[in-house]
């Protein structure tokens, strides 16, 4: 299993670029013009988020598709950022790991300018619509996906969230940020003044 940060709706092609991977994703994305052809052409397990219930056909699937030696992506934010902070990772996607005994890699995702600043027009964050977003990512010049794994984190004998926080722990350390960081609630100013 990969377990990733999540920048973009770029990310499973990212990912898939270096590893075949079959990912959990929002169902929503089976509707986006192109991108939603294609990732339902690679395998993407869709999961209507709301329907609390959900998670436990995603598990299944997933627990399947792991024991026909299939590679599985989960993006454990369970939505986007900037790619400057790093969410709290839930454990619930861990499940089929853990009773698979599959093997584990954390993978930190950044887009960049040729310069390493961060790419912030690759984010699909906020009220963005996908058209919107495919704009921003046509209009940039010269970016790089960088992704950098972490160590193999076995499963074996591990509870869901001791991996989903090793996870979290790693993709941080990859990203650069400090581990024990969470972001701001929303609707706080991170200065600390109301919006």
């Amino acid at each position: 299993m990969i377990a990733a940060n999540h920048v973009s709706w770029l990310d499973i092609f990212a990912v898939q670029s270096v590893r075949p991977t079959r990912f959990v994703a929002k169902s929503e994305i089976r509707d986006w013009p192109l991108a939603g052809w294609i990732a339902e052409r690679a395998g993407t397990l869709f999961i209507r988020r709301g329907i609390r219930r959900d998670t436990a056909r995603i598990n299944t699937l997933v627990h399947s598709a792991l024991e026909q030696g299939d590679c599985v992506g989960i993006f454990p934010e369970g939505t986007t950022t900037e790619g400057d902070v790093l969410l709290k990772f839930h454990s619930s996607l861990f499940e089929p790991a853990v009773a698979n005994r599959a093997h584990l890699h954390a993978c930190a995702i950044r887009y960049e300018h040729a310069d390493g600043t961060l790419c912030r027009a690759f984010a699909y964050v906020g009220e963005l619509s996908f058209m919107q977003s495919l704009g921003l990512v046509i209009r940039q010049r010269g970016v790089i996906a960088r992704m950098r794994f972490g160590e193999m984190i076995a499963a074996e004998d591990r509870a869901r969230r001791e991996l989903a926080a090793i996870a979290r722990a790693q993709v941080a350390s990859l990203l650069g940020l400090d581990p024990a960081d969470s972001p701001p609630r929303r609707g706080v100013d991170p200065k600390g003044a109301p919006p």
